[in-house]
């Protein structure tokens, strides 16, 4: 296993390989600053339900902790959650589903497609991101200019509908979609894509 390393806000580039994957930008969490990173590849899974429709999960709400969020969907039986705490990638066993906030966040900085974002009242609103995320217009976010994360390219983000770990209600949870920008909720027994991540406190 790898061991922890000491980061500043100031080595960090959107895109570099780092800490497993590929760092996607700075979250904060109430145990301070966070550098959150995407999986390559090897974290994305195929389409699969995010768990049990008509089940409330209790720890499962959160914007911003997507491990606790994962944690408590594993608990509750969510195979989709299982499998993604069981990856290891590059060395690292701490992956998890990414919470709402944390998927916008990818898709700001790690937009995989050329097209044109989805504007509408609130979406690229982000009040965990380090900045803090506005409104999107339909040309910013761009296109990322990492040519590994480009769509087409085998460890960038497919232009589809992710999961996010964060539930809206006993039926539903969150959606990213990684094509245009939007979220929304979806159906929990309807199967989409999940990529991992993984955090590193920022000192």
């Amino acid at each position: 296993m790898n061991t922890a390393q000491s980061f500043t806000a100031t080595d960090l580039v959107i895109g570099m390989a780092i800490e497993g994957g590929f760092f996607s930008g700075i979250i904060q969490l109430p145990t301070g600053l966070h550098g959150l990173v995407m999986s390559p590849a090897a974290g994305d899974l195929d389409d699969s339900p995010w768990g049990e429709s008509g089940q409330l999960i209790e720890g499962a709400t959160s914007c911003f902790d997507g491990m606790a969020n994962t944690q408590a969907m594993a608990e509750s039986g969510s195979d989709l959650a299982q499998r993604i705490l069981a990856l290891e990638i590059n060395g690292y066993a701490d992956w998890y589903l990414g919470a709402r906030d944390e998927l916008e966040l990818m898709y700001r900085n790690l937009k995989p497609t050329a097209r044109p974002n989805f504007v509408s009242f609130r979406d690229g609103d982000n009040a965990s991101s380090v900045p803090a995320g506005y409104p999107y217009t339909k040309e910013e976010p761009a296109q990322t200019n990492v040519a590994a994360l480009r769509e087409g390219s085998p460890d960038a983000l497919r232009a589809a509908v992710y999961w996010a770990s964060t539930q809206s209600s006993a039926y539903h949870a969150w959606l990213q979609d990684f094509a245009v920008g939007g979220q929304a909720y979806g159906h929990k027994f309807r199967a989409f894509r999940a990529r991992a991540v993984r955090r590193f406190l920022i000192n």
